[in-house]
């Protein structure tokens, strides 16, 4: 206002407006004070956004509140999600649809043994999907095996084709995260050949695992891993450029451990899946 009246002497302008000099410089101290907290708090959001690209409003509000705390900056949600808003920082959601299963073979197809579960522990339920990643060079597919419970991945194998050697590896290395014999363990699936092969089925035999698989084709039936697919591909994987499959797997190497160390679930309390599998 001062600006818009400069000939105009700033006691002789305040008395106009019935407000005193003093009110005037603490309004103008109270706006400088309040822009500088906008942008710290600005300057947080840029840098999770810098390593989860497409992470959500919520979440970050959650993981800068020890930040808030610290700074004594009380801010509430509506007002951050306001925030986002004016700098374009809302996250807009794709839904996007391809199938990879080929339930057209000769294979056992085993019923869904998990229809009323509700796992309360880790290594009680593992889903697993396959779920395709158009890079520069073309497609790759990526096998996923997330334990139900903490939500943390804990295997997966990206490849050129979809044949049943990507969905062995992932399982191989799930089984590499327990160090004794599972105790009623289910790994659900969809009916898809690479999980109904023999050399998938006899790798959960022998690791006394209970086969649970989809009935009727709903995503439903398997939604968590359908999730978690959603997750890594949208918030992640579709924001950056790899040209070949061995850039593919060091990228999904960095995702995974984003995923798993540092993005928090709301399932999951809003803490990562690392802390969840590890009190476990």
């Amino acid at each position: 206002m001062k600006l818009r009246y400069k000939h105009i002497a700033l006691i002789r302008l305040c008395r106009l407006l019935g407000i005193t000099s003093q009110a005037y410089y603490q309004h103008f101290k109270h706006q400088n004070s309040q822009q500088t907290t906008l942008k710290v708090v600005l300057s947080q959001v840029y840098k999770i956004r810098d390593r989860h690209p497409r992470m959500g409003g919520r979440k970050i509000y959650r993981m800068i509140q020890s930040f808030l705390h610290e700074h004594q900056i009380k801010m509430g949600r509506d007002a951050f999600f306001k925030l986002l808003e004016i700098n374009n920082l809302l996250v807009v959601r794709k839904k996007r649809k391809v199938f990879t299963t080929n339930s057209q073979h000769h294979f056992h197809k085993y019923p869904n043994l998990i229809k009323q579960c509700i796992p309360d522990r880790v290594n009680q339920l593992w889903v697993s999907d396959i779920t395709y990643w158009k890079i520069n060079s073309g497609y790759v597919y990526i096998s996923l095996i997330t334990d139900a419970y903490s939500r943390k991945i804990i295997g997966y194998h990206v490849a050129k084709t979809l044949e049943a050697t990507g969905t062995v590896q992932a399982l191989k290395m799930a089984l590499r995260t327990i160090q004794t014999k599972p105790i009623s363990l289910i790994h659900h699936s969809d009916r898809g050949l690479q999980y109904c092969c023999r050399q998938y089925t006899q790798l959960l035999r022998d690791s006394l695992i209970q086969i649970s698989m989809t009935e009727n084709g709903d995503p439903y039936e398997n939604a968590l891993a359908e999730r978690v697919n959603g997750i890594l591909k949208e918030e992640y994987l579709n924001e950056y450029s790899v040209h070949n499959l061995n850039q593919a797997k060091m990228t999904m190497d960095l995702v995974v451990r984003l995923y798993n160390e540092e993005r928090p679930h709301m399932s999951c309390g809003y803490q990562t899946p690392e802390i969840i599998h590890s009190r476990c």
